[in-house]
């Protein structure tokens, strides 16, 4: 009884109620983009309450509100389970990912006010405040179980504030001073942190042709249907020769099959090829271990790029060997993890340089080295949808695309296809 009424004492309903709203306008932005709702003052608002409410609140709030926006962002991920007939999973995945960055944020909190009981009390709350700030600044670089979606400044990606570091400091900066000086008119250094639009310096090449399919993930490995479906591409891949398209563009594995060992399949699309640049996504066997790839058919050639980053626990497992074999085994039929390339690739098509990009490493910052001006990501999102997955997935591309000035070509299965230039999304 004494234990659970210390739970009410640190989680009391003021605490919980704090917690959620903290979440709920953090992650707001992902649901009005979602909807077809976003407007940047709202983005900008809703970011700005969310963080002013974090950085006053104690340890336990900061412990809901991590939980909170944590399932708000990526109640998605246990979804993949259904498809291993395991639907029972899924809550304990949401509760798992909940805890471990609910106890992420419980700490930044503890290690704030734990410091700040060194300093002189004249100062409070000061210190507390600028760890918060520091945590949250730091937040994009802990990347739990190699998973690195969960970066604050996010929230400002579709807003009238930028989402760079410097930006984001300033923003934290102006909080922290209205705070500890109780006057809002430290709010206007926000407007340092202002974003003006960023110009299109070129225009989107209306020669490409970016295909979505929409194949569930049961009917994708159904040998049976696998003609039908090869059948569709091959007619998208026709129909982007018929309007003039000098280079067509396929989702992730849409040919979910070993590329490289079926011939019959190379010489097809080689003579599609003599017609009209290809880029797909299929596998690749080497006779040991198994590939996520890009297949690329242009000037009479085939080049294989290797996916670099690959999805923990969906195709490497970041666990220690011995629980990794356990969880490949008892979770994914005991099969292997798939094998990632060493370095990022980078490939020529029509005389246009691309970074080479699958799915999930296309939102990983290691991608983005060397700041690529094109690059070409080929997903697949039917492991996840219906969700929000697709929508937080753009607003991370949109994210780097500003940060790094890359133009981005993104060819979808089970959710929208489209191109993202300086941040702003087109539809070919």
């Amino acid at each position: 009884m004494s234990k659970f009424l210390n739970f009410r004492k640190h989680f009391n309903t003021f605490v919980l109620t704090r917690g959620f709203l903290t979440a709920l306008l953090g992650s707001a932005f992902i649901y009005l983009n979602h909807w077809d709702l976003s407007y940047p003052l709202l983005n900008t608002i809703l970011a700005l309450s969310s963080l002013f409410l974090l950085l006053k609140a104690d340890k336990n709030v900061w412990f809901i509100s991590g939980f909170f926006i944590a399932l708000l962002w990526f109640w998605w991920i246990g979804l993949s389970f259904k498809h291993y007939n395991m639907s029972w999973a899924i809550p304990l995945v949401m509760l798992f990912i909940g805890l471990v960055y609910g106890i992420l944020f419980w700490l930044i909190a503890k290690i704030a006010y734990y410091l700040q009981t060194f300093l002189p009390s004249t100062l409070y709350p000061l210190p507390s405040l600028i760890i918060k700030s520091l945590g949250l600044l730091a937040m994009s670089y802990i990347h739990p179980f190699g998973f690195d979606w969960l970066k604050p400044e996010l929230m400002f990606v579709e807003s009238y504030l930028g989402i760079e570091k410097w930006q984001f400091g300033i923003i934290l900066f102006a909080l922290i001073l209205s705070i500890w000086k109780k006057q809002s008119l430290y709010l206007l250094l926000i407007f340092l942190a202002y974003q003006p639009a960023i110009p299109t310096s070129q225009s989107v090449s209306k020669a490409v042709q970016i295909v979505t399919t929409h194949t569930t993930v049961e009917d994708k490995w159904k040998e049976a249907l696998q003609a039908e479906q090869f059948k569709k591409l091959f007619a998208s891949i026709d129909k982007a020769i018929d309007n003039n398209k000098t280079l067509v563009i396929l989702p992730e594995s849409v040919f979910p099959v070993f590329i490289n060992r079926s011939q019959d399949l190379i010489d097809k699309l080689q003579e599609k090829a003599k017609h009209i640049s290809i880029v797909t996504g299929g596998l690749y066997w080497d006779g040991k271990t198994p590939r996520n790839s890009t297949y690329i058919f242009t000037n009479g050639k085939v080049t294989v790029a290797n996916k670099v980053v690959l999805v923990p626990f969906g195709e490497s497992n970041p666990l220690p060997d011995f629980l990794s074999d356990w969880v490949n085994k008892v979770f994914y039929d005991g099969a292997i993890d798939y094998e990632a390339s060493t370095n990022v690739i980078d490939y020529k098509v029509n005389g246009q340089i691309y970074r080479n990009a699958i799915c999930f490493e296309a939102t990983s910052e290691k991608l983005y080295e060397g700041r690529p001006e094109n690059m070409i990501v080929l997903s697949n999102n039917g492991w996840f949808t219906p969700s929000i997955e697709p929508t937080l997935q753009k607003l991370l591309l949109q994210y780097y695309s500003k940060k790094y000035g890359t133009t981005i070509y993104h060819a979808v299965n089970m959710s929208a296809s489209y191109v993202i230039q300086n941040g702003k999304v087109k539809i070919l």
